[in-house]
């Protein structure tokens, strides 16, 4: 693990990302990976943005069921309070322990939802958010791509009611996934791109296979 000014980090763990549009299937695969890891008898922390504190349960409640208006650079604000407790509270202990972090959103959510969805632009999102973690950057960070009509189609089948970024327009999901993508094209050594109408079965396998990787460079 890195922190975004090149220094080398303290902790000893490694720290894997899920990330992707609402419905491409992060928590399915993040599940997976977790039963993969203990199975090889790693300790494991799975966790998710918004919502992996007590405090997160409340800004998750907020930014995704608030029935009023939230102007974009509150809510871009929400989820950085939100991430900046989770880190210094669940994340970095767990990888100053040695574990292995397995998350389901982080900072690139944020890039890609607030900097993109809502045009906050992805310079200032990146600051705020690396400000609020002081630095910390994922190891791996799995990007299931979806066309977001598949992904809708998906969503709709679970029969439940959308929160409120799962129900912006299409043109704001698009822009999400073109960020996700143009995210990934930046930084490929930190990124796996998946093809999320995969098999789940061959997904995971991508997925160990990175993740396999990534622990044998860290010594782990």
């Amino acid at each position: 693990m890195t922190l975004d000014n090149g220094a080398p980090a303290r902790a000893r763990g490694v720290f894997v990302t899920f990330e992707g549009g609402d419905g491409v299937g992060k928590s399915t695969q993040a599940e997976r990976l977790q039963e993969w890891l203990e199975a090889e008898g790693y300790t494991t922390v799975r966790t998710r943005e918004p919502g992996g504190t007590e405090v997160g349960g409340l800004v998750r409640d907020i930014v995704l069921h608030h029935r009023g208006e939230i102007i974009a650079r509150a809510e871009a604000l929400l989820y950085a309070a939100d991430r900046a407790q989770h880190v210094a509270t669940v994340v970095r202990p767990a990888l100053e322990r040695g574990d292995i972090v397995i998350q389901d959103r982080y900072f690139d959510s944020s890039l890609a939802y607030q900097g993109a969805g809502r045009v906050l632009g992805r310079d200032e999102v990146r600051r705020l958010s690396l400000w609020a973690v002081e630095g910390l950057i994922p190891d791996v960070t799995v990007l299931l791509d979806l066309d977001p009509d598949i992904a809708r189609e998906r969503r709709e089948a679970q029969g439940r009611p959308f929160d409120r970024l799962e129900a912006e327009q299409a043109e704001f999901h698009e822009n999400v996934r073109r960020e996700f993508l143009a995210l990934a094209d930046a930084e490929p050594a930190r990124f796996l791109v998946v093809d999320a109408s995969q098999p789940v079965d061959e997904i995971a396998a991508d997925v160990r296979t990175r993740v396999r990787s990534a622990l044998e460079w860290a010594g782990i």
